[in-house]
């Protein structure tokens, strides 16, 4: 199979395949130019009758979850990285489905980490074919060097989420690691060990993949509340001893910058921010991934106690920000972190 066809020019004016990886795929048009057709994807039906009459969706291990999902060559498998660098369930799958001899998997992560580098070897055997996300570290080279079998696709996380509900991206078996979860499959990130804030970038994958695993190391009664995972949609619940290393959450992009010029826009912005009128009593924001992004917080931060205000909510990562400004009154709630 041809990682891509010839290529066209786009309304961007970059050279760009159609096909890639064998799968037709529309270039640019320009702004508002593409309009799409047709109905969202869906998953097959399911029933009582797949499941066991108590909701009790446990099965004994990842690799017999796999086999009962139906793991094959070929398959596309989804995974999260809320877990980022201290992500462990991510090379497990990859493990198994070496051991089984299945061939030509497409990863598709909503990010891949330097943690993830062991899956080298597997990229190399043709144990998986090419990963479809964002890579970093060993991974990020391996592909930038034009090691993969495959063609590596990046979308935004935004992107990303389309594709699986457009159908542009079938998933076969999405695994969604999960700090807490009971039996039915009922999932949260909020709580447990290895609690990384809202999962919410396997939302699309819990909703749309044909099977779905979780796999919790915090088993809890049913019902697991707060859920942002809903159980009506998992098929198989695993338990394992650790899904994530805490210590390894916050990295890379999450860690605050202590770069003094990244430092200088961050503060700059804080200050475009208040000009505009954005920063008053009872407003709220979110800081995407990215050390100078998230040190916007600071700023804010200084602006709210000295004028003795208080933020609604805030969005900001897995880093000490948030929780100290809820510690300090100075936000309502956080919904990450």
């Amino acid at each position: 199979m041809k990682k891509y066809d010839k290529l066209v020019k786009n309304a961007a004016g970059r050279m760009v395949p159609t096909i890639v990886n064998g799968e037709e795929h529309i270039p640019f048009k320009g702004i508002g130019k593409h309009i799409p057709t047709g109905r969202k994807h869906a998953p097959h039906i399911a029933s009582c009758a797949n499941y066991p009459a108590d909701g009790n969706k446990t099965v004994a291990s990842l690799k017999e979850a796999l086999i009962k999902a139906g793991l094959k060559d070929g398959m596309t498998i989804s995974t999260h990285h809320h877990f980022r660098n201290g992500d462990v369930i991510s090379n497990q799958i990859f493990d198994i489905a070496a051991e089984l001899g299945v061939k030509n998997l497409r990863w598709y992560p909503s990010a891949s980490f330097p943690s993830q580098a062991g899956l080298i070897k597997y990229l190399e055997d043709g144990t998986i074919n090419r990963i479809e996300g964002s890579m970093n570290g060993a991974l990020g080279r391996f592909c930038s060097e034009g090691k993969m079998q495959g063609l590596g696709v990046l979308r935004s996380h935004g992107g990303r989420y389309q594709a699986v509900q457009d159908g542009e991206v079938q998933i076969d078996i999405a695994v969604i690691a999960a700090p807490t979860a009971d039996a039915f499959g009922n999932a949260n990130g909020v709580d447990g060990d290895a609690a990384c804030g809202l999962l919410g970038f396997a939302l699309a994958d819990s909703q749309y993949a044909d099977k779905v695993i979780v796999v919790t190391d915090n088993l809890v009664p049913f019902p697991c509340i707060p859920w942002q995972i809903h159980g009506n949609y998992v098929d198989y619940t695993v338990v394992v001893d650790q899904v994530g290393i805490p210590e390894k959450i916050i990295s890379g992009t999450t860690q605050i910058t202590k770069s003094p010029d990244r430092l200088m826009i961050a503060e700059m912005t804080a200050k475009f921010c208040d000009q505009a009128g954005i920063v008053k009593d009872g407003f709220s924001y979110q800081a995407g991934a990215g050390g100078t992004a998230l040190s916007i917080g600071i700023y804010f931060a200084e602006m709210l106690k000295e004028r003795k205000m208080k933020a609604r909510f805030i969005r900001a990562g897995s880093n000490k920000y948030p929780v100290q400004m809820l510690e300090d009154g100075l936000v309502d709630y956080i919904l990450d972190g």
